[in-house]
């Protein structure tokens, strides 16, 4: 059996990395995922998906040296498992995990393109973020 999932948003935090008992390099961040449309009404309505995504090995050491907050990225990746969570409210929420596979910049230094991988030097920039983030408080994010 094989299930992918392949995600574009936000960075909501800056990337955590630590290493496992023996050695191995594994990073996590928090992915907004945006999606935006407009209602019977003719009202924009917005709504974001959080996904917790975890990178391992070499993927983990590059997405750490790279990414920050607010950067946009491309994740391929496949889904670990849901997380049930209460939010502020009492709302009852899920968070997906999601073990990345490949993951891409888009844009870098600003640009809105389409980027290339960790080895394009235009895409491997500063990691100074695209100011694309989301509007969220930590309240919000259920990690």
């Amino acid at each position: 059996m094989f299930q992918q999932i392949i995600l574009v948003g936000n960075l909501g935090q800056d990337p955590e990395m630590r290493y496992t008992p023996s050695g191995v390099p594994v990073t996590s961040f928090s992915l907004a995922v945006n999606r935006v449309w407009t209602g019977q009404d003719g009202q924009r309505q917005e709504k974001t998906t959080w996904f917790r995504v975890t990178a391992w090995q070499r993927e983990a050491e590059l997405a750490s040296q790279y990414l920050s907050k607010g950067r946009q990225v491309l994740v391929i990746g496949e889904v670990e498992e849901a997380r049930p969570w209460t939010d502020r409210d009492g709302n009852q929420r899920a968070s997906l995990e999601v073990r990345a596979r490949t993951i891409r910049f888009i844009g870098g230094r600003g640009d809105a393109g389409m980027g290339g991988g960790y080895g394009d030097e235009e895409h491997a920039a500063s990691g100074s973020g695209s100011g694309n983030a989301p509007a969220a408080n930590d309240e919000d994010i259920p990690f």
